[in-house]
């Protein structure tokens, strides 16, 4: 069933918060939901499906839903990491165009800054549960080196600089230091960036996200909603899934299931990757964007290191914008699931509601794409594309 103008985002709304002292993963969800909700002119009570993943507390939806008092009639809680919630958005028009529900509310919140464990450390690594454990454990790998593996195998087949990596997160502190939430708000340069402490060769400090508390929710609607409501229409058009894992060692580093969730993303919605006027990029390391920019079609494989340098990606200097509110490299990126912040973004862009400095002009196509897990062994992609109507 294709989703294609099945359903509308009507609301959105991203936690300020970067530091949640005091705060419990329940309120931050809380929170959030009102805030979207406000921001789409309903309540709690006009809610009927209820969409959240792991960081979920308690029994996921059942605690989430007793909490905020909400009696959904559709519940949907897949946990894909950092693809989850652009995941949602999709599965969510997909309960809307079958009838289970007409006001689908998604939150996500996440305490990794106050509360959570060690950043860059997979919590299953001990869990014997897990199939891939007894191979992968001896090896201790972390978030960091795997990714670290992506970006030398991608060096050494196409001869990507570790200068054009850094071009990526310069992009993001030119959109950051107009974000007057983000963690990071200065300007850097790349020269900041290789200067900054190696992490994982050959990324650095600088090549990785922040690590924020906060979190952010959608309101997802049908059509008939969406044109009650005195808000921008911001159609749902195309959205794409799909996973990729270690497929018993054939298995390569320098691309990611999303050239699957891509194309199917871009084949619903009609178009190609040439019509996008902004696009909101998973970016836990400057290699994610970069590989994913390649393998969304947005230019050919090898081709990344060249797409993103000389400020391409800065809103207003280059061809496309990526990130305008300093995306997880300097904004924020609450637990392994920021990828809402993605859509957040885009759903500002389409709406003319991002910062006047990085709006893009006459924004009427835009792309949000999440990554979960790791590039570099199992993960999963979600590509979603929206349209101001």
């Amino acid at each position: 069933m294709s989703i294609n103008g099945k359903a509308y985002i009507a609301g959105a709304f991203e936690h300020p918060t970067r530091k949640a002292v005091g705060k419990t993963l329940a309120q931050l969800h809380a929170e959030v939901a009102a805030g979207a909700l406000a921001d789409a002119g309903l309540s709690m009570r006009d809610v009927d499906g209820l969409f959240c993943a792991g960081d979920a507390p308690g029994f996921g939806a059942f605690s989430m839903a007793e909490f905020m008092g909400l009696h959904p009639r559709h519940v949907d809680t897949t946990e894909t990491g950092g693809s989850a919630y652009v995941l949602a958005v999709g599965h969510a028009a997909q309960a809307i165009a079958m009838g289970k529900c007409s006001v689908a509310l998604i939150t996500l919140a996440g305490t990794p800054r106050t509360g959570g464990g060690p950043a860059g450390e997979f919590s299953f690594f001990e869990d014997p549960v897990v199939p891939d454990v007894s191979y992968e454990q001896p090896y201790r790998h972390t978030i960091a080196n795997l990714y670290a593996m992506c970006a030398k195998r991608h060096m050494h087949e196409f001869g990507t600089t570790s200068e054009q990596l850094a071009w990526v997160k310069v992009a993001a502190s030119h959109h950051a230091q107009h974000n007057p939430h983000a963690m990071l708000r200065q300007l850097v340069t790349v020269d900041d960036v290789l200067a900054s402490p190696m992490v994982a060769d050959p990324l650095h400090r600088l090549d990785c996200c922040v690590v924020s508390d906060g979190g952010g929710a959608l309101v997802v609607v049908s059509p008939e909603i969406a044109r009650e409501l005195r808000r921008p229409l911001v159609k749902v058009r195309g959205a794409g899934e799909a996973l990729k894992h270690g497929n018993g060692g054939r298995h390569d580093l320098i691309s990611s299931a999303g050239v699957l969730s891509g194309k199917t993303a871009f084949a619903e919605a009609g178009i190609t990757p040439a019509d996008i006027k902004y696009a909101s990029i998973y970016d836990s390391f400057t290699i994610t964007v970069l590989m994913t920019l390649e393998d969304l079609g947005f230019c050919e494989k090898g081709q990344g290191g060249r797409f993103v340098t000389d400020g391409k990606l800065i809103s207003g200097i280059g061809k496309l914008p990526v990130n305008t509110d300093g995306g997880g490299l300097c904004s924020n990126h609450p637990g392994n699931r920021g990828g809402i912040t993605k859509v957040i973004e885009a759903v500002r862009q389409l709406r003319g509601e991002a910062h006047p400095a990085v709006q893009v002009p006459n924004c009427n196509l835009a792309l949000a794409h999440g990554t979960g897990g790791s590039l570099a062994t199992r993960h999963g992609s979600a590509t979603l594309i929206l349209e101001r109507e």
